[in-house]
């Protein structure tokens, strides 16, 4: 859904400007000294509208958080949330994935989570989908052995599709579930993830570590993505269909 362009923009992001790194490439290597007490450097990949950044920040206040929004109008609605709430452990970046290496050296961001990304269905975006090879051989190249990737998505197609890129590159895939939500609410929502919990959708999500093994972008040729199309591009039919059926037991 396109955002509705907003018009006091300027001055919004000016009362949240303590909040906004205005030259993210500056801070590569130094991300740390913006909380030197923190514990570890978390990544949020499109933080959207920003409840889960800040139910995440509130939550593990020892822990310093930098979201990435590339849509303006989404990302103020977070700051604004973050600064509300007081929290000064979060940092926010209006910036794109694909920027990853001008702005983190290696090994130094400890997580990163990817919440429900755009699926971009067709076979010939397949290279746009942020778990695509060649962005996981970024997410690879910033993470340490052990650092984690905690994927979610409502789309089972993608979601699947996925699992099998991590697999490939040789990320170790743990915690996986179609259903992460079956026995009640698990963990902290997005405000997407909220409205499809109370719709009935399945969520999907999976830990994704990476190992010595695990590929990051000098690793050479990124492997072909072929018939990559996703089936339903976002999972609704089927999640739908086995909503029906819970309800009929």
């Amino acid at each position: 859904m396109r955002m509705r362009k907003r018009h006091n923009l300027v001055p919004r992001m000016e009362r949240c400007a303590n909040l906004l790194i205005s030259s993210p490439e500056d801070m590569k290597g130094r991300w740390k000294s913006l909380m030197p007490e923190s514990s570890a450097l978390w990544l949020e990949l499109g933080c959207g509208k920003g409840r889960f950044t800040a139910d995440l920040a509130d939550s593990e206040p020892e822990v310093l958080l930098v979201a990435l929004e590339r849509v303006p109008d989404a990302m103020i609605i977070a700051m604004e949330r973050v600064k509300n709430r007081g929290l000064s452990n979060v940092r926010f970046i209006d910036g794109d994935a694909k920027e990853l290496d001008q702005l983190f050296e290696a090994d130094e961001v400890d997580r990163i989570f990817i919440n429900f990304c755009d699926p971009w269905p067709k076979s010939r975006d397949a290279k746009l989908r942020l778990t695509a090879p060649s962005f996981l051989r970024k997410y690879c190249d910033i993470l340490p052995v052990g650092g984690e990737i905690r994927f979610k998505t409502d789309n089972a197609p993608l979601f699947d599709w996925s699992a099998a890129r991590f697999e490939e590159e040789k990320w170790q895939v743990k915690e996986l579930t179609h259903d992460l939500h079956a026995n009640g609410p698990v963990g902290i929502m997005t405000d997407y993830e909220a409205k499809f919990y109370a719709d009935g959708l399945k969520i999907n999500r999976l830990v994704a570590v990476k190992t010595g093994e695990t590929p990051g972008t000098a690793a050479g040729p990124l492997p072909r993505l072929k018939n990559a199309s996703l089936t339903d591009a976002r999972g609704y039919l089927e999640s739908t269909a086995a909503f029906e059926k819970r309800k009929e037991q």
